[in-house]
């Protein structure tokens, strides 16, 4: 018999076509208001009782707090949506073992914030540009988005090896987005905040994964320390750099780091290889090779 075709595969392969090609896409009712609105009640004293931004690219206007995990459930329904992630790693997984969560923020725009200076959030690390994606972002509105209240604008096709072009393609636009959508976009996809010229607050929020192996914007060990880590689910806690990437990076006393999940951390721990199967495999045949005076004594 014939297999059935996954959904979620095609799904995947569908939008990942047009992140890929398009610089960014818009996914229609990925989540149910009701969920969103929960998120927004979850998230009602923070974004009331959060300072505004200092500086002119986070916006004066705009406030801005990160650790959504930790302060509302609904946020890990945003992180590990099964079509975003799964998107996210065809994206990326081509130059990393594995891909970790960036950050999560909420932000809301206030009226008369003026535009954000357009910007590709993969610059924050000074890689290669034109043969790598580090980086993907998904934006969930909270409210509607709209080009009056300061949509995210967004410039197709502006990435990968249009990113070494002086000058972006035309065509730019506000994302009108509705509570319960996503706007997925590449790190080297331009864009930027709009001005929010509304009588109205622009909330939303954005959850971003980038290569295992790179930096995050968010140090996701100071904001989910063990102690808070162990209540996530062991999908979540490696996606927040509760594991490692091979080979061995990111170990703690060189081994996986979710061993400080358990209920009990040995005080002496031994070192324990963590490699790609390549790899793996060329240490057998190198070892396996050798001969040498204290082989048997080792």
């Amino acid at each position: 018999m014939p297999l059935t075709p996954d959904p979620l595969d095609h799904d995947v392969r569908r939008w990942s076509r047009r992140l890929l090609k398009e610089g960014y896409c818009i996914i229609p009712h990925l989540l149910p208001n009701a969920r969103i609105a929960r998120l927004d009640e979850d998230l009602a004293g923070d974004f009331a009782e959060t300072p505004f931004c200092e500086g002119g690219f986070y916006g004066e206007r705009t406030k801005r707090f990160g650790r959504l995990l930790a302060r509302s459930p609904v946020a890990a329904e945003l992180v590990q949506h099964e079509l975003v992630l799964g998107i996210v790693r065809a994206v990326l997984s081509p130059w990393c073992d594995t891909v970790q969560l960036n950050l999560t923020q909420a932000l809301a725009l206030h009226p008369g914030a003026p535009p954000q200076l357009p910007h590709r959030d993969q610059d924050m690390w000074r890689g290669t540009v034109g043969e790598v994606e580090y980086l993907v972002n998904v934006m969930w509105p909270i409210t509607r988005y709209t080009a009056e209240n300061g949509a995210t604008v967004v410039w197709p096709a502006s990435h990968g090896r249009r990113a070494l072009e002086p000058e972006p393609p035309a065509g730019e636009f506000s994302a009108a987005l509705e509570p319960g959508s996503a706007l997925l976009f590449l790190g080297s996809t331009l864009h930027g905040a709009g001005g929010n010229s509304s009588g109205e607050v622009r909330r939303g929020a954005i959850v971003s994964y980038c290569l295992g192996w790179l930096k995050p914007y968010e140090n996701q060990w100071l904001a989910y320390p063990p102690a808070v880590a162990r209540g996530f689910s062991p999908e979540l806690a490696a996606l927040v750099g509760y594991a490692q990437h091979r080979p061995n990076l990111g170990n703690y006393e060189g081994q996986c780091p979710s061993l400080l999940l358990r209920d009990c951390v040995p005080d002496r721990i031994g070192a324990a290889d963590a490699l790609r199967p390549d790899q793996a495999h060329l240490v057998a045949e190198f070892v396996r090779d050798q001969q040498w005076p204290g082989r048997a004594a080792a």
